[in-house]
């Protein structure tokens, strides 16, 4: 299966350090071209994880045990060099649907959502 490639890995690596860290998920594992964060695994396009094939942009959603949470990733995602794509608030999604959207530095849709 292709892993999430990205072009600059260390401000991934800020970045999502950060912003998982905000949602109390840590780093688990990590070297040079490489790091991983629960189900989450982002390499270089050229370190072999990414099996010679990348992905596109995607959306992913992590949960989020608060709105406060949701708040606090939204804030540390943006510190640590994300770019906002929905600040924290209700969604239509459906009744209770919390969550904030920012864009991490490879233009993936990222989001916190608390239902």
């Amino acid at each position: 299966m292709p892993q999430p490639a990205s072009a600059d890995i260390e401000a991934s690596r800020r970045f999502y350090t950060a912003a998982l860290g905000a949602l109390g998920i840590p780093i688990g594992g990590e070297a040079a071209d490489y790091f991983w964060a629960d189900e989450l695994f982002v390499s270089t396009a050229d370190s072999a994880a990414a099996q010679g094939s990348l992905t596109g942009r995607v959306h992913l959603a992590f949960q989020a045990a608060s709105r406060e949470m949701v708040e606090r990733f939204h804030r540390a995602a943006l510190d640590a060099g994300g770019r906002d794509h929905g600040a924290p608030g209700p969604r239509p999604y459906h009744p209770g649907y919390y969550a904030a959207f920012v864009l991490d530095p490879d233009g993936n849709n990222i989001e916190a959502v608390h239902h």
